[in-house]
């Protein structure tokens, strides 16, 4: 099988940089390591013992510590089990699923069961929200309450995005400069000049393969078994999946949609402390409120 990463030391460097963004949480983590049947899963887990299970699923490339660093507040109300995104992420097996079949749900299926979570609250990010989408395909029972930040899987990206986005990115992997590394974060991150992400990013984006087949798209009626009351967050200057289109599809495919939010920049939102409070806040309220269908009924 062939590798995610372009070399070994490209792929320690990708564990360095979990280990470095790890090293910026306050909180105190265990890891764990879980069998699957599709390779080896790491997960990192903290917040109270006796707190509410909730599941965080992170985006592309990155890893349970850089999802962490973002929303670490929900880990004083909830027991967070962040998850390593099996051939997203250096901490998990480079196994790579199938994405135009239902593999990634049976695998997520397969993770809450080894952790002992007969049902749980889930948040996926980008590539993340793709995954739980999968699950909730696959096992909606095992939902809660479902959160979605800028998710893949629910519209396709604009080919306009394509000049946009995906040619900066492939002029910065074959011909790497400042200049080319500055448009790109610039067309992706809403702080471009984050001193963990910014660099990050441009050492990932070369370290991995970038073997990134598009996620297939959750049909409609595929989630009609969901009955988790859902929040779906967009961002509306999104080149990958604009924000006021995804939350008209999200209103369309998600049978107990009960909050949406349109924040201001890219695709990868603002990375400032005061926004990280404010939407581990905004994510704290919705999963802790009553449900608006359960209050229906």
């Amino acid at each position: 099988m062939k590798s995610l990463f372009q070399s070994e030391e490209a792929r320690a460097a990708m564990v360095a940089w979990h280990e470095r963004f790890r090293s910026q949480l306050r909180t105190p983590l265990e890891s764990r390591r879980l069998s699957t049947m599709d390779g080896e899963t790491h997960v990192l887990v903290g917040g109270p013992a006796d707190g509410e299970p909730l599941v965080l699923f992170h985006g592309a490339l990155a890893s349970s510590a850089h999802v962490l660093r973002e929303l670490e507040p929900l880990m004083d109300h909830f027991r967070v089990h962040a998850v390593d995104v099996i051939g997203q992420s250096v901490m998990s097996a480079d196994t790579q699923l199938d994405v135009r079949t239902n593999a990634y749900g049976q695998w997520a299926s397969e993770v809450l069961h080894l952790l002992e979570l007969e049902r749980a609250h889930v948040v996926g990010v980008s590539w993340g929200g793709f995954v739980a989408q999968q699950l909730a395909t696959a096992s909606p029972e095992r939902i809660h309450k479902l959160v979605l930040l800028v998710p893949a899987g629910v519209v396709p990206s604009p080919f306009a995005s394509f000049w946009k986005l995906g040619w900066p990115l492939a002029m910065y992997r074959s011909f790497p400069s400042d200049a080319r590394r500055a448009k790109l974060l610039g067309r992706l991150l809403s702080t471009p000049d984050d001193e963990l992400w910014g660099p990050f990013l441009a050492e990932a984006f070369r370290a991995y393969r970038l073997d990134m087949r598009v996620p297939a798209l959750t049909k409609d009626g595929q989630l009609a078994d969901l009955r988790a009351p859902t929040m779906v967050v967009a961002a509306d200057d999104d080149l990958s999946f604009p924000g006021p289109a995804l939350l008209a599809r999200a209103a369309e495919l998600f049978p107990n949609l009960e909050a949406t939010e349109l924040i201001e920049g890219r695709h990868c939102p603002p990375t400032t402390d005061e926004f990280r409070r404010w939407l581990a806040e905004r994510i704290t309220r919705f999963l802790r409120a009553a449900s608006v269908s359960a209050a229906a009924e």
